[in-house]
């Protein structure tokens, strides 16, 4: 009886914790859901302030441009004016996978987005300190469809020579 009983609330324990743990997880993913989905409302919403607090002060964004690769001051300076026109880009999340480090405090994901560009990927890094989730690394790029890449390299070609090393 003693061994049934030990067995019970070892059991028991274990299934607690589990829980506990499933409902941590739960609970991270959708801080980090909340955060990238506030990040691009502010985008579209024109939020200034609130777009740019949500980065880390080293932050980086990689845009789908080869040529965009900033820090978060420069990527500040180029946002700008698009904000201070009252509309700055409108990135919906079609769908996020978000995966975290084993200590809980970063996370990286991907996301599928419905934009002005047609459907673009984005995908990230976040930190969390002092119980708040900062953006540190963002890139976003175009989906181009398999069948479409030929003519796609033809019409960025000229671009991509002024990358290649000399």
């Amino acid at each position: 009886m003693k061994s049934f009983l030990c067995l019970f609330v070892l059991t028991s324990l274990m299934l607690l914790l589990s829980c506990n743990s499933t409902d941590n997880l739960k609970q991270k993913k959708r801080n980090v859901n909340q955060v990238m989905d506030s990040w691009h409302e502010s985008a579209a919403e024109a939020e200034y302030e609130d777009y740019f607090n949500a980065m880390n002060e080293k932050s980086i964004f990689i845009g789908t441009d080869a040529g965009e690769n900033w820090t978060k001051e420069e990527f500040q300076s180029f946002s700008k004016p698009y904000f201070d026109k009252g509309k700055a880009w409108s990135f919906k999340a079609l769908e996020r996978n978000i995966y975290f480090s084993q200590s809980g405090r970063v996370a990286w994901f991907d996301e599928l987005l419905n934009t002005w560009m047609g459907t673009c990927r984005g995908s990230g890094v976040l930190e969390r300190t002092n119980n708040t989730w900062k953006i540190k690394h963002y890139v976003l790029s175009v989906c181009i469809p398999n069948e479409d890449m030929q003519e796609v390299i033809v019409v960025k070609s000229l671009n991509d020579s002024l990358f290649r090393a000399k």
